[in-house]
């Protein structure tokens, strides 16, 4: 069997219908495929402009249940396709509880993962712990047609070593982070191209320490006073970039990713060998809690 997988990353302005961006994503899976995709990630929130800019009650209408009907359009696409996908949502949990998610869907059109981030950001025009509860599913691996074991995250984790390393340490060989993140106007001119080199030389960085395939699906287009940057790309475990969009186009990109690599840059950089498990419990306590307990290293 090839270990050679084709993942595509999708880009979009999102509009205010959210069918209308559900058409979108499928068109874009459509085209995707055709040119010989065989994963697909989309970007965060996909269905809906990025609403999180304002703590506004009504917007809580906007989710929906996992599986759900955006879930079950995606599904049939799947199957008629033969495609795995990424389906990011604004998931209903429950009366009052709501999650920023993830479904995994296969090919045959089986939801065969669920993601909820556990990293709830809450800044300027980025509220989203007044939407979201941190996610209680943990941090989990989901082989894709026996072919490749795919760790999922959204937008946030992607800043969180933690989160890529438990993702690696459970098998992943490709990791997904679904964005959605961009300038403010006040601080393009100043810091956005610094912003833009951190967001991805931290998941290059991830790539790296983990001898994994990175991709990241990120939105474009201005949404109130947000540039969305797109640059969505996916890179290999030495964290080389294979294909990158650019900041303001739409569309989908695809890498080749030969499996083989991650068993390769693992036996030479072989981090993984020389973790010391013994010493990491001050990782385990908060910041500015006192430190290393007596006795322990660090």
């Amino acid at each position: 069997m090839s270990r050679i997988v084709r993942v595509a990353v999708t880009q979009f302005a999102a509009e205010q219908q959210p069918s209308r961006n559900v058409d979108r994503a499928v068109a874009l899976i459509e085209q995707a495929v055709e040119a010989g995709a065989e994963i697909v990630c989309l970007q965060e929130l996909f269905t809906t402009r990025y609403f999180c800019q304002a703590e506004v009650h009504e917007h809580f209408d906007l989710a929906e249940p996992i599986p759900g009907p955006t879930t079950e359009r995606i599904a049939s696409v799947a199957r008629r396709c033969k495609v795995s996908v990424i389906c990011p949502l604004f998931e209903r949990a429950g009366p009052g509880v709501y999650f920023n998610a993830a479904a995994v869907i296969d090919r045959c059109g089986t939801l065969v993962g669920h993601y909820r981030k556990m990293h709830i950001p809450d800044d300027p025009l980025y509220y989203e712990k007044f939407y979201f509860a941190p996610g209680d599913l943990g941090f989990s691996v989901v082989s894709l047609d026996g072919r490749v074991r795919v760790g999922v995250l959204i937008c946030w984790d992607q800043w969180f070593p933690e989160a890529a390393r438990i993702a690696a340490l459970k098998g992943a060989e490709l990791l997904v982070y679904p964005t959605a993140i961009g300038w403010h106007d006040h601080e393009r001119a100043e810091f956005g191209q610094e912003q833009l080199d951190a967001w991805l030389t931290v998941q290059r960085a991830h790539a790296v320490a983990n001898g994994v395939f990175v991709a990241a699906a990120n939105r474009v287009g201005r949404e109130g006073t947000v540039q969305f940057w797109g640059n969505s790309f996916v890179c290999a475990p030495f964290g080389r970039i294979l294909v990158r969009a650019p900041t303001d186009e739409e569309g989908f990109w695809i890498a080749e990713c030969d499996l083989d690599q991650v068993e390769a840059v693992r036996r030479h950089w072989p981090f993984f060998r020389d973790r010391r498990i013994d010493a990491y419990g001050p990782l385990l306590r908060r910041y500015g809690d006192g430190g290393a307990r007596p006795g322990e290293e660090g």
